[in-house]
């Protein structure tokens, strides 16, 4: 059998900070600054109490406070030349025993800088070594006098083309005489950078513009104050690159990136760290509905062992199309005529989808508006004041006799532009859409495939691409990056890589040798098959009866011969319902099993496993998963009905792959972690638990929906195959998971502490009778920025979550964020080699890279653990926080490549370690709970804002026996 299952298409963020980097030598890296092993560590030998007690005395958890004071206290300001101390986890602070009983408190440090991701501990060695590409392009930089200066402009303009015009006309008009002939960089907002300093540490410029949109108004006068703020040190970057600093010089890489950033932010559409144009790579091409592609190029500077790196790599975004707004509203809201009237909910999606669009009539002079809503009337009915007198026109009549226009739609409501107290009605058949305006909206299903279809670059193709636009761009002839001192090499950069050898895997029976990435289930039985004693199916769609008992007969077989223990008799018959009534049909057959249960004697159990085919249309997976997992307790597997009319083997294959874990079985599992093996490196020499974690974000303009938190935790040791799912709902896009360790203060019982890693830690033990030594957490969806707080808050709370449960329970933890939405893209050294590539033309799975593009002294590194389906293939990039267990690097990048093979939803090897993958499916099954209810009490244009993002409305519950499987897969 061979699943699909490569490629994931989201993950952590790698939103680099504006990095940048001098110099060319790696130099090594500085003392390894591990965190200490604590001496009071559990020892792996000795025998587990009966449970873990509910709370420490107060005299044991104050004495371990002041213990970890003493132990993981750092200097603030640790001398660059010593080793530096390993990062603290601030202690927690509960009250002496004279004392009353107070919610325990983080104590911060006295410096987040103290606060360090630990030294990489030396390069891997495991492996066959190779040779491949990475689209970084080395940055030679001059040593320059670098300054910065403050620029403040009267009035506040707050769009940032505006702000570079101000400045470029400022330029253009002071440079000879004012600026002593610099080429200045401008960041868009309030920083201007030069090579060398201005004649004057403070000056004012008046500045006169004339509005593009509005050539009929007079200029605009802006005074701009330009403002000495400081240096920025050269010598720090380069001491950086080298390992003799710690901490990176961002205001130094800022300045160099404004620097190689300032010709594209102006001649292109900037969409965060992407420049687009229809100018750029291929012309623009059609989505639907009233959408196109352009293609465009991702710029960042960085520093790298090599020195500065250019990460360049192609992008797409989803712009509006410059149609009229009435072929817009007819594509994009789905209204077949316009010359109806609208319903008030038509209405209303309308005006979502154009809110803030500029638009320009196409009847007069090109003047733009920005369109801050829609009228409640329809142009027919719609009047004004035409004079003085306060006399009523309609809008149709104004047109027909301004203009000589007979409007063809006057059904359809105006677009409103200006003020409230001075609108402006424009009808929708005469405005044009600007072009350039990125759409930051969801993108459908259909969209979504075409922008894949137009996209999708085989990486010798892809490779192409991106020289090309480095080519083009031409950094080094700009006069601003000459006048910096910087040049841009245009080859881009080899580097040396290793090729892991793939895990050994487990079947009942059996052992799997993987091959590229890729295996197959024939003639072989899962290592556990789970047992379904109890189960239904109920129909939602079309299908004819026969072809629901046939699918469901097929699927059992193929779950009895992959090894389950599967009855082959439906608890009670095989039933079909109307799509409408969802949740009334689920509850039946839940009645109805449940009475069915007590009939044979059976009382206490439930129904295992509901197989669902889902009806043609789609927008119910939703409902059901709520009602079945939330409410009833429901185990369900789901099926779309033109699969199941199919039947086909390989589909019934990847269904048993999924039941069986669903069931509490295993599928496969890594060789070495056999329980009688035993060998794996800091994985089966202690007992370890391995958690995911992972924050889900609504989409752009759902701002009174949430943002999920899901944590994963292995519950099985050696193996760890079976992973128990948790969620929890948190403020709207904050990134820090708040639920990792709570503590509460209850009437009755007092201090209760909880928690999404007390509870995972507390089930470990009840199903495996032994508690964690050790903790190995995988983290998802944190961006470069987030570190120092994540660390500071996230690894505080998991031991916050041990101490609770014991006074002295100190597993070694080692936290580790996973990055996916990075834009590092490697290629193999000789595109299309035979033994070099795999069958879609790119590097092998299980490459490994930590030089040269990789920190200067950090633990990180990228691994390609997968086999491309199509286009290139996206590295993960795996960056430790931090490190009681002292990994060695080869040691972390074989195990994380191993576990990418133990994935239970197909056979072949993920691109992501499965537990940050299980909790990205389990915060997205969670989001489906939640759907259609974020507008009940109130629509969001009702409420304000901040009220909206302070109100945390919790997640349905998830029954406990769901919990206890992996029922997100």
């Amino acid at each position: 059998m061979s699943g699909r299952g490569g490629g994931r298409g989201r993950g952590g963020g790698r939103g680099p900070p504006p990095s940048t980097s001098v110099g060319r030598g790696r130099g090594g890296p500085p003392p390894v600054r591990q965190p200490p092993v604590p001496s009071h560590y559990p020892s792996p030998s000795t025998t587990p109490s009966p449970d873990y007690p509910s709370l420490p005395s107060s005299s044991t958890a104050s004495s371990l406070a002041r213990e970890f004071d003493r132990k993981l206290t750092l200097p603030s300001t640790p001398s660059p030349s010593s080793p530096a101390p390993p990062p603290p986890v601030p202690s927690v602070q509960t009250p002496a025993p004279s004392q009353a009983p107070q919610l325990p408190v983080v104590t911060a440090p006295s410096s987040s800088k103290s606060l360090r991701p630990p030294a990489r501990p030396g390069f891997g060695r495991a492996g066959r070594k190779c040779v491949i590409r990475a689209n970084h392009f080395l940055v030679d930089v001059v040593d320059k006098d670098l300054h910065h200066y403050d620029v403040t402009i009267t009035p506040e303009v707050t769009s940032k083309n505006v702000c570079r015009e101000i400045i470029s006309e400022l330029v253009t008009a002071y440079r000879e005489s004012h600026l002593g002939k610099c080429w200045p960089a401008y960041d868009g907002r309030k920083s201007l950078y030069t090579a060398g300093s201005l004649p004057f540490s403070s000056k004012d410029f008046v500045v006169k513009l004339v509005d593009k949109d509005r050539k009929d108004r007079r200029e605009r006068k802006f005074d701009v104050a330009i403002k000495f703020a400081g240096k920025a040190d050269l010598h720090h970057l380069q001491q950086f690159i080298g390992g003799m600093q710690l901490d990176a010089p961002q205001e130094t890489l800022q300045v160099l990136d404004v620097v190689l950033r300032s010709a594209p932010s102006t001649n292109y559409v900037v969409v965060g760290r992407s420049f687009f144009s229809p100018s750029l790579g291929d012309p623009p091409g059609p989505l639907g509905d009233g959408l196109q592609y352009w293609k465009g190029f991702y710029q960042s500077l960085r520093a790298t062992q090599m020195g500065l790196s250019l990460n360049v790599d192609t992008s797409a975004r989803a712009f509006y199309e410059p149609v009229m707004v009435s072929q817009f509203v007819e594509g994009n809201c789905n209204i077949r005529d316009l010359r109806r009237p609208l319903s008030d909910q038509d209405r209303i999606r309308v005006k979502k989808a154009l809110k803030n669009l500029r638009v320009e009539p196409v009847y007069r002079e090109r003047r733009k508006y920005k369109i801050s809503g829609v009228s409640a009337q329809p142009l027919s009915q719609l009047t004004f004041s035409s004079d003085e007198l306060g006399a009523k026109t309609s809008v149709v009549q104004y047109y027909r006799d301004r203009y000589q226009i007979n409007l063809s739609y006057p059904n359809l409501p105006a677009l409103q532009a200006g003020s409230d107290a001075k609108p402006v009605y424009l009808p929708m058949e005469l405005c044009k859409i600007v072009p350039g305006q990125r759409y930051v909206k969801k993108l459908n299903e259909k969209q979504v495939t075409a922008m894949l279809r137009a996209t999708c670059q085989r990486p010798p193709d892809r490779e192409q691409s991106i020289n090309k636009m480095v080519g083009c761009n031409n950094y080094n002839n700009d006069n601003l990056v000459k006048e910096f001192g910087l040049r841009v090499k245009v080859e881009p950069a080899s580097i040396d890589a290793r090729v892991l050898p793939p895990p050994m895997l487990q079947y009942l029976g059996k052992q799997e040798a993987p091959q590229v990435g890729c295996w197959n289930m024939i003639d072989k039985k899962m290592i556990n098959g789970g047992k379904v004693a109890f189960w239904t199916c109920v129909s939602f769609s079309r299908l004819r009866e026969n072809d629901v008992y046939r699918f469901c007969e097929e699927l059992v077989n193929m779950c009895r011969n992959k090894g389950m223990d599967f009855n082959p008799t439906p608890l009670i018959p095989i039933d079909s319902a109307h799509p409408g009534q969802i949740e009334a049909a689920l509850k039946y057959i839940h009645e109805q099993s449940n009475a069915e249960i007590s009939k044979l004697g059976h009382a206490g159990k439930q129904l295992q496993l509901l197989i669902i085919i889902l009806p043609e249309v789609s927008g119910s997976y939703g409902t059901i998963k709520r009602v079945c997992e939330t409410e009833l307790g429901i185990i369900s597997q789901c099926s779309q009905p033109r699969h199941a009319i199919k039947c086909s083997k390989q589909y019934l294959e990847n269904l048993s792959l999924k039941i069986n874990v669903k069931a509490g079985g295993r599928n496969t599992m890594l060789y070495d972690a056999d329980p009688r093996v035993k060998k794996i490196d800091l994985l089966t020499d202690l007992v370890t638990i391995i958690f995911g974690a992972d924050v889900t974000h609504p989409q752009p303009g759902e701002d009174s929906s949430p943002s999920i938190a899901a944590v994963v935790a292995s519950m099985d040791w050696p193996q760890v195959t079976k992973y128990r799912g948790l969620v929890s709902a948190q403020a709207h896009r904050e990134e820090i998971i708040s639920d990792l360790y709570t503590v509460t203060e209850d009437p009755n019982k007092g201090i209760v502490h909880g928690g999404m890693i007390r509870e995972q830690l507390i089930a470990f033990r009840r199903i495996t009778g032994h508690k964690p030594d050790r903790i190995l957490f995988y983290r998802d969806g944190v961006s470069e920025g987030q570190f120092s707080e994540v660390l500071l808050r996230e690894v505080d709370a998991i031991r916050k979550a041990c101490v609770s449960l014991e006074a002295n329970y100190l597993p070694r933890i080692t936290f580790v964020v996973v990055q996916k939405r990075h834009h590092t893209r490697l290629f193999p050294a000789r595109h299309g080699e035979r033994g070099s590539t795999d069958r879609s033309g790119n590097i092998l799975p299980g490459t490994v890279v930590d030089t040269k593009i990789c920190h200067p002294t950090e633990f990180d590194f990228y691994l390609c653990s997968h086999a491309g389906i199509q286009g290139t293939s996206r590295p993960t990039h795996y960056h430790v926080l931090y490190d009681e267990n002292r990994f060695p690097a080869d040691a972390l990048q074989i195990l994380t490549n191993n576990l990418c093979y133990t994935y239970a939803r197909c056979t072949r090897s993920v691109s992501v370690v499965p537990p940050a993958y299980y909790a990205h499916l389990a915060a997205f099954r969670a989001r489906y709970y939640i759907e259609g209810q974020m507008f009940e009490g109130g629509s969001s244009s009702e409420r304000g804002t901040a009220e909206r993002i302070s109100e945390v409305r919790p997640l349905p519950r998830i029954k406990d026996n769901v919990k206890d499987v992996m029922f997100y897969c």
